[in-house]
């Protein structure tokens, strides 16, 4: 396995322990949520949003992992490759629906998924030159 291939795991752990630690905060706390990132619009944000987020983002966190695990399955790296450009709809709340405003809690969110993005498209060239990434069928 390449190098770049093994950093980009150790990112996507990464990014996976984050967003757990996020759904936590989700679930234990609401004001989490209008406090770092739906600062537009506070009053928006009830408990049952942020659970809803808090069930997303450990869907998010699970997906990551996995793939971090098993960064030759391609099929899982596409969804992954997806949960990055999700994540992306932080862009709707700042620009179109007013909700968010770039804070830090807004723009770390952007650029996570935005390096991530980055890095997996570089990574699927480093999958591509390898033998043994096709497709697993079980």
């Amino acid at each position: 396995m390449s190098r770049f291939l093994n950093v980009l795991r150790s990112w996507l752990m990464m990014t996976s322990i984050i967003a757990a630690g996020h759904s936590l905060q989700s679930f234990q706390d609401h004001t989490f949520l209008y406090e770092n990132i739906y600062t537009g619009k506070p009053d928006l944000v009830n408990g049952l949003q942020a659970r809803t987020f808090g069930v997303w983002t450990l869907l998010s966190s699970v997906v990551r992992c996995l793939c971090a695990i098993d960064i030759h399955n391609k099929t899982l790296y596409y969804i992954t490759l997806w949960t990055f450009f999700i994540a992306g709809h932080i862009l709707f709340e700042l620009f179109v629906f007013g909700t968010a405003t770039p804070t830090i809690g807004v723009m770390a969110p952007l650029m996570v998924p935005s390096i991530s993005i980055l890095g997996m498209l570089v990574g699927l060239q480093h999958l591509e030159a390898e033998p043994g990434s096709r497709q697993k069928r079980n």
